[in-house]
């Protein structure tokens, strides 16, 4: 076996995307959409997201429509969308599909459960969304999800954000 210091499933530079890679190049925040429905969680990490003021706010998010998140929330109708910060890099590779976490994901931390779904424990900031619609448009590869925001929670001992660009977590401090 051998150990490769890249990641094995990224193809070469020349046949990646120039839209996708322009993309990377932004940075980008690093949140943990989660829902509940009839005893079953699911939940994504999506840094391809952004938040609209208005009467609703808005939570708009581009989310893979064969994720098991995605059929979780279109019978919940509502959401957690937690932002993530320094601490829980783990977390979001777990939510990602892209590290182990030996009996799934939410057993990596304790969890509240909210009117909107389960909300992690220790992340400064969330909202409880509900969905606007059950029929999102598709955008490329993605669905493009609104939820509207009905509650957010923001802690006075804010934890510095985690960003993703180019591939890789990036925290930013004051």
């Amino acid at each position: 076996m051998t150990i490769h210091g890249d990641h094995p499933f990224l193809p070469p530079e020349s046949d990646r995307s120039p839209v996708r890679r322009l993309r990377g190049r932004l940075p980008s925040p690093v949140g943990l959409w989660t829902t509940a429905s009839g005893g079953k969680r699911a939940g994504l990490t999506v840094s391809s997201m952004l938040v609209a003021d208005g009467e609703p706010g808005s939570v708009i998010g581009l989310i893979d429509p064969d994720s098991d998140l995605w059929e979780t929330l279109r019978q919940a109708r509502t959401a957690v969308v937690a932002l993530l910060g320094e601490p829980h890099r783990r977390l979001a590779d777990a939510f990602g599909y892209v590290a182990p976490a030996p009996g799934g994901p939410f057993r990596m931390i304790d969890w509240t459960d909210t009117a909107w779904g389960p909300a992690p424990v220790g992340v400064s900031t969330w909202a409880g969304c509900t969905l606007a619609s059950t029929d999102p448009p598709q955008v490329g590869w993605a669905l493009q999800v609104q939820l509207d925001i009905a509650h957010v929670e923001l802690s006075p001992d804010e934890i510095p954000p985690l960003v993703h660009r180019r591939g890789r977590y990036v925290s930013i401090t004051g």
